[in-house]
């Protein structure tokens, strides 16, 4: 009998053991196609850019080795040691990325009663973040342009054709993104997978025929390079750093697939097949140093170069949907976290949560990643524009590293600083690299960054007037409360849901409708949706409900930066608690101020029309709080700001 449960139990260890296993593979091919897409592409254009590009440097054996060996121990230190091992611990209840970083920091205490040291730091992560809008522009545009210029290899007579069919891709890439990329999403790993597979051949064959290019892993190549190139060795660090640009979204896809996948898949799969590929471009210049203007495609035997441009395109139209969906993500949670106007955010997806689609946004990057096409007119002159936003947001990530590791995890000193100075020593000798291309173009991502950070901060210091200045008009609602039983107005059967920025305070639309209709609902539910600093909150965390006599009930709905408002959630969970709220029978009422400048404005006049401007052309809190249309009362107040 004993041998028999034993049994049993051995084969449900092995069930579950082979099910965790498919699970793990699964996440893992689907965290190719998401997260590894822009690394992936970079060996379509980083090579080139080195001995080819603006600051091309001579293709001689010393150089190429000197630029592999630099490219290697980027990838080794800054992927695989800064990123998979140190920063990957880092997380937000198992959220990643800048803006989960800064959200750490800033934590559960409320902005006023931090420190100019903290509000520093959040200032920081805020820039970092606003710089990934610049390179959700130019990722698209340099990854599908250089993938489309092979087109020009098989004969010049198709040089006319590249721009006007990269534009058709990126307009079609745009376009579908309202409809999601649900379906055509399951092919994106496979497809990336064949891409590395076709990257590692492609790259063994050429190493097999040159094997002494395998020495540039001997760190003193890369060292022997810069001592002996000077100042123009330092400046090809700028295009070195392109084998490392899609480094951001390993940390910032962490919460979608876990650390496991992305290690497991980095180590066993990517990392291996980018080494072989540059270096397999590496052998062949060592004897065809003719071909340095496009030695990726150099490598692929004549037949070959259409279906490879195919493939290439694909990959690159999968690097650029990561990016395009890494915007719309970011977007949402800066709304959530209050530094973006409410916008509507449509799910494309009823199975996966993260297929979000944000308008605004998409037209956005369409037009500007289309400008950069047109205005730079080859993937080697955006390349010069290429690096300075990741560079900038790698800095910033080691800074809140740091904090985070000192301040959260109490790390000591002698131990917290000498990682972070080591992290430091990788990232500002390519920042400087980077920023030295401002004139070339690298001033467009600083500049995009610049003006959403401006909006977020507007905003957000704009909604904190506003809270003022409600504040001192309308009074706490213990007292309205205390107020209205001594001089009663008249009560009428039914429920009412107010929504209210703050707690403790009465809405607008409650007082109004008091001092002028005197009427108010038998049941009045006050409805105050928060957001936390972290990713997502638990439902049995979500609601608090509290009776407050008089007929008055308050609900505190809490939920994360990563999270939609469901008034269908809410509603289920009040009702586990004692508050029961008929969906179809209540009216819900809402405020709306109606903004002008004052004589003298609370700040600057020009950020007073801004945050106006934002104001008036936010989405509606009906339909972004998903209130039914045809039950909301909007009542407004005047402000002067």
């Amino acid at each position: 009998m004993k041998t028999t449960v034993d049994k049993a139990k051995g084969t449900a260890s092995k069930t579950k053991h082979a099910n965790g296993n498919d699970r793990l593979a699964k996440m893992s091919l689907a965290a190719l196609g998401i997260v590894f897409g822009d690394i992936s592409t970079s060996p379509i254009y980083a090579i080139r850019e080195c001995f080819h590009g603006e600051y091309g440097i001579a293709p001689t054996h010393g150089n190429i080795t000197g630029v592999l060996s630099l490219m290697f121990w980027s990838l080794l230190m800054i992927v695989s040691v800064k990123y998979l091992i140190f920063v990957f611990r880092a997380d937000n209840k198992g959220e990643g990325g800048v803006i989960a970083l800064t959200a750490l920091i800033r934590g559960n205490t409320n902005r006023e009663s931090q420190g100019h040291h903290s509000l520093g730091m959040v200032a920081i992560g805020l820039f970092a973040a606003c710089l990934l809008y610049g390179d959700g522009m130019i990722t698209p545009a340099i990854s599908v342009l250089s993938a489309v210029e092979g087109i020009g290899i098989v004969t010049p007579m198709f040089d006319s054709y590249i721009i006007p069919l990269t534009i058709l891709i990126l307009c079609a890439l745009f376009l579908i993104q309202r409809n999601g990329t649900a379906r055509v999403g399951g092919l994106f790993g496979p497809v990336i997978l064949i891409w590395l597979c076709f990257l590692a051949v492609t790259g063994m064959l050429q190493i097999l025929q040159a094997p002494q290019i395998l020495e540039a892993v001997y760190p003193w190549h890369a060292v022997q390079f810069l001592v002996v190139n000077k100042l123009h060795g330092f400046v090809v660090l700028g295009a070195v750093f392109l084998v490392v640009t899609g480094t951001e979204a390993l940390y910032a896809d962490m919460g979608h697939f876990g650390t496991r996948p992305i290690r497991l898949t980095w180590f066993t799969v990517v990392f291996p097949s980018l080494i072989l590929n540059y270096f397999g471009q590496g052998a062949l210049l060592l004897g065809r140093p003719e071909v340095a203007s496009h030695p990726f495609y150099a490598m692929v035997p004549a037949w070959a170069i259409w279906p490879t441009v195919v493939l290439a395109t694909l990959s690159t139209i999968i690097a650029s949907q990561a990016v395009i969906s890494g915007a719309f993500s970011l977007t949402r949670q800066a709304i959530q976290l209050g530094y973006l106007p409410r916008l509507k955010v449509q799910h494309t997806s009823a199975a996966q949560m993260g297929q979000i689609y944000i308008a605004p946004v998409n037209w956005m990057l369409m037009v500007c990643t289309i400008a950069l096409v047109i205005g730079f007119q080859s993937s080697s002159k955006l390349a010069a524009a290429y690096g300075v936003a990741v560079t900038s947001t790698m800095l910033i990530t080691t800074t809140l590293f740091f904090v985070v590791a000192r301040r959260r995890w109490q790390w000591p000193l002698f131990l917290a600083a000498p990682l972070a100075g080591t992290f430091f020593l990788l990232d500002v000798p390519f920042f400087l690299a980077n920023i030295s291309k401002v004139l070339h173009g690298a001033w467009f991502p600083l500049v995009i960054g610049a003006v959403f950070f401006t909006v977020m901060l507007t905003w957000s210091k704009g909604r904190r007037i506003v809270g003022g200045q409600l504040h001192k008009i309308m009074p706490p609602l213990h007292q309205f409360i205390v107020d209205l039983s001594s001089n009663p107005p008249t009560k009428i059967e039914g429920q009412a849901v107010f929504l209210t920025g703050t707690p403790h305070t009465v809405p607008v639309a409650l007082a109004k409708n008091v001092k002028h209709n005197r009427v108010i609902h038998s049941q009045t539910i006050l409805l105050h949706f928060r957001v936390d600093d972290i990713p997502r909150v638990p439902n049995l965390e979500k609601i608090k409900t509290e009776k407050l006599g008089g007929g008055f009930f308050r609900i505190i709905a809490r939920y994360g930066f990563m999270e939609d408002f469901r008034l269908d959630n809410v509603l289920d969970l009040a009702r586990e608690q004692g508050v029961d709220i008929d969906k179809e029978s209540t009216t819900f009422f809402i405020g709306r101020e109606k903004l002008v400048t004052g004589e003298k404005p609370k700040f600057l006049r020009w950020r007073a029309n801004l945050f106006i401007f934002l104001s008036r052309n936010a989405a509606d809190a009906g339909s972004f709080f998903n209130l039914p249309g045809d039950q909301v009362v909007e009542v407004g107040v005047r402000l002067e700001i």
